[in-house]
């Protein structure tokens, strides 16, 4: 299987740090946790019956998204069964991207080909499915809503798919497609892990045309969610008040985030409201320097080395992390990373033409 950031056992032993010394900003995952926010209580019945469809979540759901949506264990879930559902097909995944989407397609005998943005345009008439993180991750990349639609259309009009997987969009929900999730071959995957901070919860979302989401409804088989689980998750998608509340300090917290590692020589070169995303030489060495100081981020080698940072908390660990980056770790051994974009916006406002 493939490796993914939070996992946190595994850096204490390597490192020789115990568990709860460790600042984690390798995943993605928002440090505020709605769950921890409101903490309500779960009713006996979800622990003690099977989980009932007509509960209730996926009335929220659809309140939420402003679409209908088929609740799944968490978005994986659905990238697993989703390659399943179509016969031989070319795959278009960004390079660099989650890389769990290739592999899933990859594993079901589809063909996959790694594309660049710049090169998305002229390949889609070319695929059968076009796949899309948006924001990307750990790029933080974004198209244009009109482009993505375009898009949809020539695939759609091959009986082909655009899935695009809004994992980190709640923070900005203007660039979902969620309204236009009922055009034929266009399938949407949302997740309650990254935003909500409830990534344990395993609740996740398909928004796509009724025929395709009874046809992955088939496919999963009952009681994908368990009981207390659909009842957070109800709770969460109807706090309103919170998801604005959420949404602020997200914002807030991702450019300071962007505005830190510039002033310690380390831009962004993109990032979304949930994390920031540095490519360098240097990435493996940031990496272990800060992991020998208690600090896990999340390191990838191709199609170039970087780093993924998400967001810290707390004020001791904004302070903690400034000190890494400026005091201990950039000013002494990354002088040579130039400040060339500690000017430019935050990186989640970045859309590709």
């Amino acid at each position: 299987m493939l490796e993914h950031g939070g996992r946190l056992r595994a850096a204490a032993l390597r490192w020789g740090i115990a568990r709860e010394r460790w600042l984690d900003l390798s995943t993605g995952i928002s440090p505020w946790s709605w769950l921890a926010d409101r903490a309500p209580p779960i009713s006996l019945d979800a622990w003690q019956r099977l989980p009932e469809d007509d509960d209730g979540l996926a009335e929220a759901a659809a309140a939420y998204y402003g679409a209908a949506a088929l609740p799944v264990a968490g978005s994986q879930a659905a990238i697993q069964a989703l390659p399943r559902l179509r016969g031989s097909s070319r795959v278009g995944v960004l390079a660099g991207s989650y890389a769990e989407h290739a592999l899933c397609w990859q594993r079901a005998g589809h063909a996959v080909i790694a594309l660049d943005a710049d090169g998305i345009d002229a390949a889609v008439d070319t695929l059968d499915v076009l796949l899309l993180v948006h924001p990307d991750n750990p790029s933080g990349l974004v198209h244009a809503r009109s482009q993505l639609l375009d898009w949809h259309t020539r695939l759609a009009a091959r009986d082909g798919w655009l899935i695009v997987d809004e994992a980190f969009v709640d923070a900005t929900p203007a660039l979902s497609l969620a309204d236009h999730s009922q055009r034929p071959g266009l399938i949407l995957l949302r997740s309650l892990g990254k935003f909500f901070g409830l990534a344990g919860a395993r609740v996740g979302f398909v928004l796509a045309q009724d025929a395709l989401r009874e046809a992955l409804a088939e496919q999963l088989g009952p009681w994908t969610i368990a009981g207390p689980a659909r009842q957070i998750a109800m709770l969460a998608l109807q706090d309103r008040g919170w998801h604005a509340q959420q949404r602020s300090r997200l914002h807030e917290a991702s450019a300071r985030l962007h505005e830190l590692m510039a002033d310690a020589g380390l831009p962004a070169d993109g990032g979304c409201a949930l994390f920031q995303w540095h490519r360098g030489d240097q990435a493996a060495a940031l990496h272990e320097a800060l992991a020998v100081r208690g600090i896990l981020t999340r390191l990838y080698y191709a199609p170039a080395p970087s780093l993924r940072f998400g967001l810290p908390s707390s004020e001791a660990e904004w302070q903690r992390l400034a000190e890494a980056l400026v005091g201990r770790v950039a000013t002494r051994r990354f002088d040579g990373c130039a400040k060339v974009m500690a000017g430019r916006d935050p990186p989640y406002d970045r859309i590709t033409p």
